[in-house]
């Protein structure tokens, strides 16, 4: 079954950016903002530390 919140989950862990997570799957970076959001919320949980730098993983994600 394929999820677009997990996959995009897995691009943003592994690029720390929303604008290039955004660019590998050919969508926006809003998109992108979104589809991390609607997860974190449906499983309770923050993913990511966003900070100017980027994006680094909590001990949750």
């Amino acid at each position: 079954m394929y999820n677009p919140q997990l996959d995009t989950f897995l691009v943003v862990a592994e690029t720390g950016s929303f604008s290039k997570a955004s660019e590998k799957l050919f969508i926006s970076p809003t998109a992108v903002s979104k589809q991390i959001n609607h997860l974190e919320s449906k499983i309770g949980l923050t993913l990511f530390n966003r900070t100017p730098r980027g994006m680094t993983l909590t001990a949750a994600g």
